[in-house]
């Protein structure tokens, strides 16, 4: 029976909140080992079986199902090799069929002791039991959408592995088959973890609090497509905790619910609930940004509006729209002028999409964006983040002429390595400090009550970083 990569409370904490389209089992990742590698393999063998069709066959079908009426079970069979070290993580990635509506249930996994049943031989008279552990059950599926069970309970290295699923819903689920290619089930298995933080910026573990209990704010932008760059972005999340930021271009490339569904949701949709998103122009390529505001609902602001503010220990922090008017006088301009007049906070970062400064070769900098920043300026903000150019740079802290500024200038990022293509650079502009073009990542922040700590996280495998301290104004 070929490989596509498918793709509010705030909580700390080491557990991540799951989405229906995964299973309510948390995978915590060190940070403390140097290597790391992640595998994607596709199965040998799948098939399902019929109770009322009992002697048939369907190991050449370009669907696998389980129902309840009628009666119908899946199994999937993958042998892993040429894996070396600790795995720390295995998903089964499965993608439900375009070809019909869903079903409000998914399936129920477990493990199987029987590893050499026949795909092409194998009906519900001889079916193998679905006899091992439990891995976890999925819940509602939609067309076209990629799902993930959690399996690093069982897989533990290299061997074969079988893997079969049931339901006790009539309202059955259809995913497609290693006959299907690019839609092919997958088991992504990774082992060892991303690198040790530097020695010269003590930091705990990423997997659970600092030690001053500080909140943290992570994330990226330009996030999530065919590829496996949200993949290995979203894993670094899955060790970190705290409030996930997003500066834009959340899927691509139209920004539409399918998209939504079949990419950003099996990765950095797990991390949903904690997640506090800003919209890019990827995602106003769907009329209204409908896509956008009907995927994070009321987290993502007013829909059509999508700027709104929020608090994080002694810090206040605004989420931005780079894609509606920003001009001095402005809806927005004026709200955010009120939001930072109203605010207690000693310390303020901001974020959205397009930025204003940058030397990314693909996308200018965004003049526009200059009201925003001349506000948060004004009010003596601390820090702002953007996305736009997939790429991450850091710049020294200006003023909004871009003049450097080191009693009031405003530190900025673009954080635009959460998962699509990487660009290049161009012209170096003035006061760029930091550059990287070939590693994804997530940029963490730690909230002192008067300071901040900034780390660029790196993809497993890559070692580039950059990190250091700064003072509230």
């Amino acid at each position: 029976m070929g490989i596509r990569k498918g793709r509010l409370a705030l909580t700390a904490g080491t557990a991540f909140v799951l989405t229906a389209a995964t299973v309510a089992t948390v995978l915590t990742v060190s940070a403390q080992t140097a290597a790391a590698a992640t595998t994607t393999f596709t199965p040998v063998a799948d098939t399902y079986v019929q109770a009322d069709t009992a002697s048939t066959n369907y190991g050449t079908s370009v669907q696998i199902t389980v129902d309840s009426s009628p009666q119908r079970q899946m199994f999937l069979r993958f042998t892993v090799s040429g894996v070396s070290g600790t795995v720390t993580s295995a998903k089964l990635r499965l993608r439900h069929i375009s070809g019909n509506d869903g079903s409000a249930a998914g399936g129920t996994f477990r493990a199987m002791s029987n590893t050499s049943w026949s795909e092409t031989g194998t009906t519900w008279n001889n079916k193998p039991a679905l006899d091992g552990v439990s891995l976890g059950s999925l819940g509602s599926v939609v067309a076209n959408g990629w799902y993930e069970v959690d399996v690093t309970s069982y897989v533990t290295g290299n061997g074969t592995f079988s893997i079969g699923a049931s339901s006790t819903s009539s309202d059955g689920a259809y995913y497609d088959t290693r006959e299907t290619g690019a839609d092919s089930p997958q088991l992504v298995v990774t082992t060892g973890t991303t690198p040790s933080p530097s020695p010269s910026i003590p930091s705990p573990s990423p997997s659970t609090p600092p030690p001053s209990g500080d909140p943290v704010l992570v994330g990226a932008g330009d996030i999530a497509d065919s590829g496996s760059g949200d993949t290995a972005t979203a894993a670094l999340l899955d060790g970190i905790s705290g409030t996930v930021f997003t500066t834009g271009d959340n899927v691509y490339t139209n920004g539409t619910a399918s998209e939504f569904n079949s990419y950003y949701n099996p990765t950095w949709g797990r991390h949903k609930a904690r997640t506090r998103p800003a919209p890019g122009n990827h995602d106003y390529n769907t009329s209204g940004a409908t896509g956008y505001y009907n995927y994070f609902g009321s987290v993502a602001g007013p829909s059509g509006q999508g700027y709104y503010s929020y608090d994080l220990g002694n810090w206040h922090v605004v989420s931005l729209n780079s894609n509606i008017s920003m001009s001095a006088g402005s809806a927005q301009e004026t709200w955010l002028r009120n939001d930072l007049a109203a605010s207690s906070k000693p310390c303020t970062i901001a974020y959205w999409h397009h930025p204003l400064f940058t030397s990314g070769a693909n996308h200018a900098p965004s003049t526009s964006t200059r009201p925003l920043y001349q506000a948060l300026y004004d009010y003596n903000a601390d820090v702002v983040v953007w996305g736009h150019n997939h790429q991450y740079e850091r710049f020294a802290p200006t003023n909004p002429s871009g003049t450097a500024d080191s009693s009031r200038g405003i530190r900025s990022f673009v954080a635009g390595m959460g998962g699509a293509g990487f660009y290049g650079f161009g012209t170096i502009q003035p006061n760029s400090q930091a550059r990287n073009s070939d590693t994804w990542g997530v940029l963490k922040f730690t909230l002192h009550a008067n300071s901040y700590d900034w780390q660029f996280v790196p993809q497993a495998g890559k070692t580039y970083n950059d990190s250091g301290t700064g003072t509230c104004h």
